[in-house]
């Protein structure tokens, strides 16, 4: 996942990174796939499997909060989010990213 999420910029000040990159997409990630539907779902996934989410990144200021999460991804840029994510498809399953639907994906709501 690193790997691939590496590209992607996130246009943040220095001074304001408390929170790596890596941790936020993680965190989200792990917790829309579990069912989180909104920023502070996101949190309290985040501080319920934190010891869990350290397996994949060290989050060594602990868990983001709700703010912080929904003020780094709505910087990302969601065609470049997007991207990414079928990239890591199509090299994971070996498919055409998203069952062959990888525009359809920027069209759908989402927490952005």
């Amino acid at each position: 996942i690193e790997e691939h999420f590496s590209t992607l910029e996130a246009p943040r000040v220095e001074r304001n990174k408390l929170h790596g990159l890596m941790d936020i997409l993680i965190l989200v990630i792990g917790a829309v796939t579990s069912g989180a539907d909104g920023w502070e779902a996101i949190e309290q996934f985040g501080k319920a499997k934190l010891s869990w989410l350290r397996r994949f990144a060290p989050f060594a200021h602990g868990v983001p909060s709700h703010d912080c999460i929904a003020s780094v991804l709505s910087r990302l840029s969601g065609k470049g989010f997007s991207n990414v994510l079928c990239e890591l498809d199509r090299s994971r399953y070996g498919g055409d990213g998203w069952s062959g639907d990888c525009r359809g994906w920027q069209n759908r709501p989402r927490l952005t």
